[in-house]
């Protein structure tokens, strides 16, 4: 998409009819796709807007809304990762692209995971920005902040901009009660399951995460042809993740270079 006059990015949305629901993505440049999946209780915005003005320079952005978030509608039913990379793979099909690379952050690094792992045939690279692939993967007070997640303690930020974009005055609490649930019955994917990962793998946290660089390096060894970047910062602090992003944000000047080069390697 070209820009507009004031130098604003601007994206073509649309809704694509995947697996029941009426599902949001914002379209940005030209060139090679690259898949860009959202935090839990997050929108495309709030994950990647600080990114993704340089992010497609060089090639096309397909920014998608999982269920229950943001412009997306809810379906009757739990979410799962599992669930929501099926919903994302459908969502490639309809487009015509045959392959694509994938950026998914927290919640949404994990269903990148998933979607690596159940639909290889339309995965180039992959980044996965703070992936959890086991419950050891984050201190065990995370748990216990789970077990008792009220709305009231969802940050302010997140709150707004659902609110912003959302048809539904009571999505929030909907949004908020899935993603609470599927945290609390999360389970570890199996090691044979990661292992099977044969894409080219960028692997980025910050070293003040709420992913342990432990874990971080578990992955990064069990994935064969993967990298493992450790950033100065907090969770999502590296692109700019809209909870964490300060006046002078500057991790952008070697974070997107940096995953740049990644998905420009042969």
């Amino acid at each position: 998409m070209a820009n507009s006059s004031n130098g604003e990015l601007k994206p073509k949305g649309s809704y694509v009819a995947v697996n029941g629901l009426n599902m949001y993505c914002e379209i940005y440049g030209e060139g090679k796709p690259l898949i860009l999946i959202h935090g839990g209780g997050s929108t495309i915005q709030t994950s990647f807007g600080a990114v993704i003005p340089q992010l497609a320079e060089h090639r096309q952005i397909i920014a998608v809304e999982l269920q229950a978030h943001g412009r997306t509608g809810d379906r009757n039913a739990d979410l799962s990762f599992e669930q929501d990379a099926d919903d994302v793979a459908m969502l490639v099909e309809k487009l015509k692209i045959n392959k694509a690379d994938f950026f998914g952050f927290s919640n949404g690094a994990t269903t990148t995971l998933q979607i690596a792992i159940r639909h290889p045939h339309i995965v180039d690279r992959i980044i996965l920005g703070s992936p959890l692939a086991k419950r050891n993967g984050v201190p065990a007070q995370f748990w216990d902040f789970m077990n008792q997640a009220k709305i009231e303690n969802m940050p302010a930020q997140l709150k707004e901009a659902y609110k912003k974009v959302s048809p539904d005055a009571n999505g929030l609490q909907i949004m908020h009660d899935r993603d609470v649930k599927r945290m609390v019955n999360f389970k570890d994917i199996p090691d044979e399951k990661i292992k099977s990962i044969q894409a080219p793998t960028l692997i980025i946290i910050g070293d003040k995460d709420v992913i342990t660089p432990e874990h971080a390096l578990e992955m990064h060894r069990m994935i064969s042809n993967s990298q493992l970047a450790i950033i100065p910062g907090a969770h999502g602090e590296y692109i700019g993740e809209i909870t964490t992003l300060k006046p002078n944000y500057k991790q952008t000047d070697f974070v997107v270079p940096m995953i740049e080069k990644f998905l420009d390697q042969e």
